[in-house]
C-alpha cells in the first residue's frame, strides 16, 4: 500500500536552508508536496553577495556549536552568542513584539538586497511558498511576494527572530508543532488567523497514514525490547492491546539504540565514551548501536578509527560492524531516507533535544543529551514536562542506569506516552490546510 501524499506538482514552493539538519529534515518530511526542495542558500544562480552572507552564517553557527565542547572559554563564547537568540520567559504573558538586535541585522541585510534574486525568480509563478526557516519568508514578504507565505516551526518554543519586524501587520502564516509555540507567536504579535496548530511534520514512511499501520507494527516489537521483564506490560496490558493490538511473542531485532549527531558534528567524543562503556554488551550482541553521522565524512572516519582502537575491528562482517552501524551518506536526502528506515528498528533515540524531539510521537523514547542553545533547552523542558524523554545520567555508568531503566519498564512507558499523546499527523495536517486555503 502506498502511504505517501499525493504530489502537489507545480503548486507550491518548498524552501529550506543548508544550516544543520533540522530545517532540511523538516522539509524532507514534506517532500511529497512538490517536485523539488529549494535550498535558499545554495540554488542555481545565487548571487555571490547572497551566498557569502549565508556561508558566513553557516560557518559561524558550526564554529560556535563546536566551541561549546570546550570547558569554560567555549561556554562563555557560546553563552554570548546564545543571548542574541535567547527565548525569553513565557510568563508573565506580555507584549514581546519589540524586535531584537538579531532581527534588526537580518532586515538591514534585506535592505542591501539579500534574498531579492531568489524571490524575483519565484515571482514567475507566485505559488504558495513554504519555508522551514524564517529568513526566506522574511525575504518573500520584504520583496513583495504576492503568493501566500507559510513558515514551518521546528522547535517547541521560538525566539523573537522567527517573526517579522512588524508581526502585527505581517501576512506570514505559521504551521506550529504545539500550543506553547502558538501562544508564543501571539505574544510576538502574530495574528491568530495566521497561526495553524498542525503538529511537527513527521516522515509518513514511519507512520503509514491515518491508520498508523506501520507505526503500530513497529511499536509492538519495540515495546518487547523496552520492557524485557514485562513490568510495564503487567500494569498496562489493556491499554497496550487497545492501542496496538496483541503483541508478538518476541521482537524481530535486538535492543537497538540510535545516537544522532547534529549537523555541526560536535558530539562525536561522547559516542566513543558510550561505546567503550557498552562494549561487553555489543561484543555479545545483546544490543546494537546505530551511529547516525549524516553527511559529515570526517565524523564517520573519526568514529571508524576510534571503533577499531577500542578493539571492535574483529567484529566487522561484510564490511559492516555487526553490532555497530554507522549511517552516513554524501547526499542529504539519501541520508534522511536511510535514517527514517533505521528508525523502524530503533528502540531508543539518544540525541540532543533538536527537532528530533518531536520523533517521540513515533513511540520512540528519547534519551536527552546536553542541549546546545536556548531553543534546545526549551525542547528539553517540553520533552520532560510531557514525559516523552529522560535526561541522560552520568556517561561513566551507562551500563548501570540504562539497564535499570529497561528492567523497570520506564522506557516502555515513555514510548507509549509519546505515541498516545504526541502529534503524529503534522505532515497530513499541513497538506490538508494547504488544500483548503491555497490549492485551487
Amino acid at each position: 500500500m502506498n502511504f505517501s501524499m499525493q504530489k502537489m506538482e507545480e503548486k507550491i514552493y518548498l524552501i529550506s536552508v543548508n544550516m544543520g539538519y533540522g530545517h532540511r529534515r523538516t522539509a524532507f518530511s514534506l517532500k511529497e508536496l512538490t517536485q523539488k526542495i529549494i535550498c535558499a542558500n545554495d540554488y542555481d544562480g545565487i548571487p555571490n553577495f547572497d551566498k557569502e552572507i549565508w556561508e558566513q552564517m553557516r560557518k559561524f553557527y558550526e564554529a560556535i556549536s563546536n566551541f561549546y565542547r570546550f570547558p569554560f572559554v567555549g561556554k562563555i563564547i557560546f553563552s554570548f552568542y546564545d543571548q542574541l537568540q535567547k527565548i525569553l520567559a513565557f510568563y508573565p504573558k506580555r507584549d514581546l513584539s519589540k524586535p531584537n538586535f538579531q532581527l534588526k541585522i537580518i532586515y538591514f541585510l534585506l535592505k542591501k538586497g539579500w534574498g531579492k534574486n531568489l524571490i524575483e525568480k519565484l515571482k514567475e509563478k507566485n505559488l504558495p511558498l513554504i519555508s522551514t526557516f524564517f529568513i526566506p519568508v522574511f525575504m518573500a514578504e520584504y520583496f513583495n511576494y504576492s503568493g501566500e507565505i507559510f513558515c514551518v516551526v521546528c522547535d517547541a518554543d521560538i525566539a523573537r527572530p522567527w517573526t517579522s519586524l512588524n508581526p502585527k501587520e505581517s501576512k506570514i502564516k505559521y504551521f506550529v508543532p504545539n500550543q506553547r509555540t502558538a501562544g508564543r507567536l501571539k505574544l510576538y504579535g502574530v495574528k491568530r488567523e495566521n497561526i495553524f496548530l498542525t503538529g511537527y511534520p513527521l516522515p509518513q514512511e514511519n507512520i503509514g497514514g491515518r491508520d498508523m499501520e506501520i507505526l503500530k507494527q513497529d511499536l509492538k516489537f519495540r515495546i518487547l525490547n523496552l520492557d524485557p521483564q514485562k513490568k510495564y506490560f503487567e500494569k498496562y496490558k489493556i491499554l497496550i492491546e487497545k492501542k496496538l493490538g496483541k503483541l508478538p511473542t518476541e521482537s524481530d531485532h535486538p535492543l537497538t539504540i540510535m545516537f544522532s549527531i547534529g549537523g555541526a558534528g560536535a558530539q562525536k567524543e561522547i559516542l566513543i565514551k558510550i561505546l567503550k562503556c557498552l562494549k561487553p554488551y555489543l561484543e555479545q550482541k545483546q544490543i546494537k548501536i546505530i551511529l547516525s553521522v549524516g553527511t559529515k565524512e570526517k565524523t564517520k572516519n573519526y568514529l571508524e578509527k576510534n571503533i577499531e582502537i577500542l578493539g571492535f575491528k574483529n567484529y566487522k562482517e561484510n564490511g559492516d560492524f555487526s553490532s555497530i552501524e554507522i549511517i552516513f551518506e554524501k547526499e542529504i536526502e539519501t541520508y534522511f531516507q536511510k535514517f527514517n528506515l533505521a528508525l523502524r528498528k530503533t528502540d531508543i533515540l539518544w540525541t540532543k533535544p533538536s527537532e528530533l524531539s518531536f520523533y517521540c510521537a513515533l513511540g520512540i523514547p528519547i534519551i536527552i543529551s546536553l542541549p546546545v542553545g536556548s531553543h534546545e533547552e526549551c525542547n528539553m523542558k517540553w520533552l520532560l514536562r510531557r514525559g516523552f524523554g529522560i535526561f541522560q545520567e552520568d556517561l561513566n555508568f551507562i551500563n548501570e542506569w540504562l539497564f535499570d531503566w529497561l528492567k523497570s519498564g520506564c522506557l516502555a512507558e515513555v514510548a507509549m506516552e509519546g505515541f498516545i499523546k504526541g502529534e503524529k499527523f503534522g505532515t497530513l495536517n499541513i497538506q490538508k490546510i494547504l488544500k483548503q486555503k491555497t490549492i485551487k
